[in-house]
This record gives C-alpha cells, structure tokens and sequence, in this order.
C-alpha cells in the first residue's frame, strides 16, 4: 500500500529546490476502502450494512447508499412514478456518473456532497449531506456491483442473497412504513418492475461478488469475515501512516526551521508571562490571566501575515487616518480542545471573528491521530485568511492533518496561519517541509515532547 506521505511529488530540475516543495503528506482517509453490497430489493443489503458498521463502532466506518442517486425525474416520469408505473428498478435509473464521481473523490481524500433522494416526492432534494474523511465506505444498493467503474474502485464485493417471498415482505414493510406506499402499489411494483429486473440485472452481479451472504446478519460467518477484513484494512493503513509520519523527522536536527516558522521575540514582558505559565506554583486565576495576554499577543503577531490592504478612514473631528483592512474575512479554526485557550484572546483581539472546529485525538495504543469530528465555516473556502490555533505542538502529528482538512476543503496554503503557545522543533520541520506554504507563530519553542499540561491548567482538568 502506498500512503503517499514522504514520497517524492515533483522532480526538480534544480538541485537547489528545497525538499518542503517535493515532501506529500497523505492522510488516512486518502487511500478509501470500499466495500460493495448488492443483492436484490428487501435481501437484508441496508442491515447487514448497519450491522457491520455497529459491530466495528468506529466513527469512519459509512454507509452510502445508491438510493441518493436516483436520477432526477421530469413532469411525466415523476407522473408515472406516483402511479407506480416508473421502472426504479432499472440500471437507466441510476446516475452511476454522479456516483462513479463521488467515490473518486473520496478514494482522494476529497470532501463530497451526497444527493438526498424523497422517496415520497420522487424527487432530489435541493439540500445536500457531505461525507468527508472515511477511512472505510460500505457501499449497499441493488445494483452495487453493475457498472464496471464503481467495481474497479472497491476493496471487497458482497452479494447478498434472500428468499424471494422474504424480500418482498420486508419490501411491503419498509415501503409502507418509510416511503408511503400502499400494499397494492407495492405489490404492482414488485411484478411489474423489481422481479423481472432482479433475474435480468441483479442476479448475474453474484459472479462479480468476493463473498455470497444468504440469510443476511443471521449469517455470522460472513459477518465475522467481512468486519475482520474491515479491521485487518485499518490495521495496514494505521501502520502505514505512523512509519510514513516516522519518515518526515528526517533532517530536523541539522536543517534551519523555515523561514515562514516566526518565533516570538523574547522581551522582558514575554520572558516574565512565560515564566509564570510555567511556574507550577502560578496560582489558577493568574495563569488563566497571563495565558490570555499572551494569546492576545500570538494572535495579533498571526494577524501581521494576514493580506492587508490600504484604508483611509475620516475621524468625526475632520480628520483623515491612514491605516490597513484586511483584503477579506479573516476566519478561526480551533483544534480541540488545546485550541479552546485561544477563544479569549481572539474574542479580545476580533470580537467578530468567525469559528470552526476540529477534534484530532490521538489513538491511546498506537498515538496515530485521527480526525474525530469536524465544524468549519460554511465559505471558508473564499476567506482570505484562516487561523489555526493550538496551544501545543510536540510531534506535528495533529498539525499535519489540521491543515490537510483546510486544504481539503479549498483553503489555499497561502492563507493558513498556524499560532501555537509551545512548538518542538521536530513537529515544526514536519509541518513546514509537508506544507511550506503555511505560516508558524510560535511563542516559544520547547523540547520536541511534552504532555498537553496547557489546557489542563487552564482548564482546570
């Protein structure tokens, strides 16, 4: 498996190319699984889907379903349709493109909005759901294993296999229940379109299928198999990007920090708040006292990278100012829940300022982060600047994968500003090699390891 991080990206004619531009960090969810479930309509394919995704219990570990990509109707198919007369269980009706295209921007690491389907309307929905950062997609539909390009992106090919009498009444149960047919509509679909379909469509998906499931979740040597395959898989990749992070501490000793990497200059003010923060005897109140003085200070030192631009503003006396605007919104971006320290600074510092989160934990047995949940502006896409704010960075592990979700999300490196209270000089290389582009404030750099004691102090627990 090629994860990507540490590997040459572009080969430079000059030597005197800095390895920052050539270094490519992949983070986990980049090399997607995909395992596809087909079988006919009411086989048990939506909960054996659930079932393995319950049984693993692990946040990137989605469903998708290909019900979201029912192609949209016009006036006279959405009039059949309300009659029970439009063939839904054709592959016609399917938009593979938009699906083939979804699962390729995943498998990239990409973010992606997902149609949502009424099956009450038969229509799309104008609103849209987003799927980003699965480490694992289970992919169910009946025709799951149709198009020959869905199937080349998969990991694992499930076919699942029911009684016919027993699909069709989970069919009328789930259709009657959820989508609000009647049993007659259901049982004129079921002659009309599902079972004629399923002997010319759905059946001859078994031969393309890795495993066959008759009898659904009641089948626990498939299961068993299928969720020991899941983890094996995240077992290769957790592997992989630990020893591909490993591999970017190369050089840190003997290279100067970038020249994007901005440490705070040691005045007597800065040196005597440091220095309280750190004295164990600092009392709560006045560690939570200084701590915000000198967020204040980080964050205002961020904000002299922001893309300003030239203003002239008339005071109420007559008089005319000549100052700087920031070009656009400036946004933050708080990774929890060292980040959180930072909120009272920025509040005093841009009362008005926008907020997203992110929550990277690392794993307690292996100390690999993983992304855990995600909040960011809706636009900030087209801000001119983003803080990202973090009251300690050790490894760069959080580092690295906190800025590959911006860009992810269509921040250009350019206009990331990373603002830490401590840094070691090893997450520091790690960061400004993958991303030299990127913006460092640091108030003081530290030995490369330490325990996160910032927001426990400020915090309290």
């Amino acid at each position: 498996m090629n994860t990507g991080i540490g590997s040459p990206t572009i080969v430079a004619d000059n030597p005197a190319d800095t390895i920052a531009k050539r270094v490519h960090y992949s983070p986990p969810w980049a090399d997607l699984s995909i395992i596809g479930i087909a079988g006919s309509s009411g086989s048990g394919k939506s909960t054996l889907s659930q079932a393995i995704v319950s049984k693993l219990n692990l946040p990137w570990v989605v469903i998708l379903s290909m019900d979201s990509y029912y192609k949209p109707l016009n006036a006279e198919a959405s009039r059949k349709a309300f009659l029970n007369e439009y063939d839904f269980d054709s592959p016609e009706a399917i938009d593979f493109d938009a699906l083939v295209d979804t699962l390729r921007d995943l498998k990239a690491g990409k973010r992606a909005e997902i149609p949502v389907y009424s099956f009450e309307k038969h229509q799309r929905m104008k609103e849209t759901t987003s799927i980003y950062s699965p480490h694992v997609l289970v992919l169910e539909g009946i025709f799951a294993l149709y198009d020959p390009r869905v199937m080349d992106l998969m990991d694992m090919r499930i076919y699942c296999e029911a009684d016919a009498d027993t699909c069709l009444s989970r069919r009328i149960l789930r259709d009657v229940k959820d989508r609000g047919r009647t049993v007659d509509g259901c049982i004129k679909q079921w002659f009309g379109f599902v079972k004629p379909n399923y002997e010319k469509y759905v059946v001859p998906q078994r031969n393309h299928a890795d495993i066959i499931v008759p009898r659904g979740i009641e089948n626990r040597v498939a299961m068993t198999m299928v969720t020991q395959y899941i983890e094996r898989k995240l077992l290769e990749k957790s592997t992989h990007h630990r020893a591909a992070l490993k591999s970017l501490e190369v050089g840190y000793e003997t290279e100067p920090l970038s020249e994007r990497a901005i440490i705070l200059k040691e005045t007597p003010q800065l040196k005597s708040m440091t220095t309280l923060i750190q004295d164990i005897d600092t009392s709560s109140e006045d560690f939570i006292f200084y701590f915000d003085r000198l967020s204040c200070l980080l964050i205002e030192q961020a904000l002299n990278n922001v893309h300003f631009k030239e203003l002239t503003v008339e005071t109420p006396a007559g008089n005319k100012y000549c100052g700087l605007t920031p070009k656009g919104e400036v946004s933050a971006v708080i990774i929890l829940r060292g980040g959180a320290t930072f909120e009272a600074g920025l509040r005093r510092v841009i009362p008005d300022c926008r907020t997203g989160r992110l929550l990277i934990q690392s794993n307690i047995r292996t100390g690999e982060p993983e992304l855990h949940y995600l909040k960011l502006p809706k636009d900030i896409n087209n801000h001119d600047s983003v803080l990202l704010l973090d009251a300690q960075m050790a490894s760069g592990g959080s580092a690295l994968m906190a800025v590959q979700v911006l860009v992810d999300h269509g921040v250009p490196q350019d206009r990331i500003v990373f603002a830490t209270f401590s840094a070691g000089r090893v997450g520091v290389h790690r960061l400004t090699k993958v991303f030299p582009e990127i913006t460092v404030v640091i108030g003081n750099m530290v030995s490369d390891f330490q325990d996160r004691w910032v927001e426990k102090r400020y915090f309290r627990c």
